[in-house]
């Protein structure tokens, strides 16, 4: 009788253990370990990332830290990090937060438009991907890879069509880069070709062309024909003559791209340098801004008709008046000059 009470006893403390481990088993498993009232919190683990990085993340979203440690261990997640961008559902158990961070990298939409320098395309990447904005410069600039393309510095911008592309946050800047390659390759289609070759354009001297259009004028539906006025000028050999070509000259030339010139002088149209389309003919060496496809596309699909001249239109701003001859846009001239000379604008 003795030992059968020792027995039971015995049996009785076993199962107490076991639903003592089985409860904690659950608990480190299957209950839910989080402290944030959103419906879901996001960790973003760099490349080359230990656990104590990735642990000091969800120290501030998890109930339980000690348990997650613990699983995490057993699962061997600790020794099997993955870089990304991950999203923690508000009352996910441990198990399902090591699941989902090791399997589930999520991809987030980069986008970026009109970067009037490759400095300035790196720093709004940088802040949108994990590779910094140093990283991306010297990545764009990379001698290795204008030897092997067709690009070079000066036309190195055009290569970055403006629009939303959909990557990993842990995308490097030599990924980020080539995948903008391949984008540019995909742009220029059977259809864009056919126009550019039909203007007897390049694809640089497109987005050459277009940059200027993009500086001309905000109003999409007035690009086309703004470009025509250039292609125009093109055919006859005739200076562009494009204000904001000089207004990069000047910021070329300082090495300031942030200053803001809103009114050209005369003596500015006597710069030495191949951007001053007063000075030289023809397009200047690359594109002075990054064009979005709405210029682009005007360049290759520009309005047909015999203007050569257009001036700011004072009584309907953002668009422009339009001349056939010299005459007439002097007149034209004449009276955004007044305008602009009544408003104080110097410079």
């Amino acid at each position: 009788m003795y030992i059968k009470k020792i027995l039971f006893a015995i049996a009785i403390i076993g199962i107490i253990i076991a639903a003592f481990f089985a409860n904690y088993v659950y608990s480190a498993m299957f209950k839910p370990n989080t402290k944030f009232n959103n419906e879901r919190a996001y960790i973003y683990i760099p490349t080359n990332a230990t656990y104590q990085d990735i642990r000091e993340q969800l120290l501030p979203l998890l109930e339980d830290i000690d348990k997650f440690d613990a699983l995490a261990e057993r699962k061997q997640y600790t020794s099997n990090i993955k870089a990304g961008k991950y999203a923690i559902k508000k009352d996910m158990s441990n198990n399902d937060i090591i699941n989902s961070i090791r399997i589930n990298n999520m991809s987030i939409m980069v986008s970026f438009n009109n970067q009037e320098t490759l400095e300035d395309l790196a720093g709004r990447i940088a802040v949108q991907i994990e590779a910094d904005s140093t990283s991306l410069i010297n990545t764009f600039n990379s001698k290795a890879f204008f030897f092997k393309s067709t690009f070079d510095k000066k036309v190195a911008l055009s290569m970055y069509i403006p629009n939303s592309y959909e990557f990993k946050w842990n995308t490097s800047s030599e990924q980020f880069r080539d995948r903008m390659l391949t984008e540019y390759d995909r742009f220029w289609n059977d259809n864009r070709n056919a126009k550019a070759k039909a203007i007897n354009l390049s694809h640089n001297e497109v987005m050459t062309l277009a940059s200027i259009v993009q500086k001309e004028t905000a109003k999409v539906d007035e690009r086309p024909r703004v470009a025509g006025v250039y292609v125009n000028r093109l055919k006859v050999r005739m200076p562009l003559q494009a204000d904001p070509t000089v207004i990069y000259a000047i910021k070329e030339k300082s090495g300031d791209f942030k200053q803001i010139i809103k009114r050209v002088l005369y003596k500015d149209l006597e710069l030495d340098s191949p951007y001053n389309t007063y000075k030289y003919a023809g397009l200047p060496p690359g594109p002075i801004a990054m064009p979005d496809i709405s210029s682009i596309d005007a360049v290759l699909n520009y309005e047909k008709h015999d203007y050569f001249y257009f001036v700011a239109n004072v009584k309907n701003f953002g668009y422009h008046k339009f001349a056939k001859s010299l005459a007439q846009h002097n007149r034209n001239r004449q009276e955004y000059i007044r305008w602009i000379n009544q408003q104080g604008v110097n410079r």
